[in-house]
């Protein structure tokens, strides 16, 4: 894609030498075209990059303002093909299951959870299951319980694939739950200190087919695994 910008600032031509070198910088852009005439800059991103970006990356002397387009818009945008993988994912499951419930005299909530939850653990088990390695490099990067053991990685793929087959057979829900709840409990750990420290690392969710960065979307996944698996087991026990 391609946005015009408005530059102020620039002076002269070694001005226009720094901000062509600064902006040509940021991760996902690839051409700039900047003049000192015009005040303007013409940059060719691979994906939308957030105003705030750009100028983060220039010397505070040189501004930059969106020309021609609406910064909102564009970063709606951006983030929606960023995560439309996991959104689609989260869509068929939700509509499904929901189908499932509404087909039938009486909506059960604990069945459209386990079902919902079944339906997870398969999809995302089985995202991991194509490049089983590569999810573990990546998952290893954050999370508390890989770094220290390596293995954990490998078997956490099948825990996940093991716990969505639990759900979808009804198998014990109190063993089944308090299994969910404590390993996403931990794997929450190793995401929440990724993103509060704003680390850039590749989110291992869907394993390596897509490139997810992490962010509070991976935080929602995990929170909604969590929440669902404490609900149930305090239905049960009430």
């Amino acid at each position: 894609m391609v946005h015009q910008y408005q530059i102020t600032g620039m002076t002269c031509g070694n001005c226009v030498a720094k901000v062509k070198s600064a902006l040509l910088m940021v991760p996902n852009v690839s051409e700039v075209e900047v003049s000192k005439e015009s005040g303007s800059a013409t940059i060719t991103m691979e994906k939308h990059v957030a105003l705030n970006v750009l100028q983060n990356a220039l010397d505070p002397k040189y501004q930059i303002a969106a020309l021609g387009h609406a910064e909102m818009t564009e970063q709606a945008k951006s983030w929606f093909e960023t995560y439309k993988p996991v959104i689609l994912i989260f869509a068929y499951l939700l509509v499904t299951t929901l189908l499932i419930q509404f087909s039938r005299s009486v909506f059960d909530w604990m069945q459209w959870m386990e079902h919902f939850m079944a339906g997870f653990f398969l999809v995302f088990s089985f995202f991991k299951l194509l490049n089983i390695t590569g999810f573990a490099e990546s998952y290893q990067m954050y999370d508390i319980v890989a770094k220290q053991f390596k293995g954990w990685a490998y078997i956490y793929v099948f825990i996940e694939l093991a716990l969505g087959l639990a759900f979808l057979l009804n198998f014990n829900l109190v063993i089944t739950n308090l299994i969910t709840l404590l390993v996403m409990s931990i794997s929450i750990i190793g995401v929440l200190q990724s993103v509060l420290n704003k680390k850039k690392i590749q989110c291992a969710c869907l394993g390596d087919v897509f490139n997810l960065p992490m962010s509070t979307v991976t935080i929602i996944e995990d929170a909604l695994m969590i929440g669902m698996s404490a609900v149930m087991l305090l239905i049960h026990f009430l």
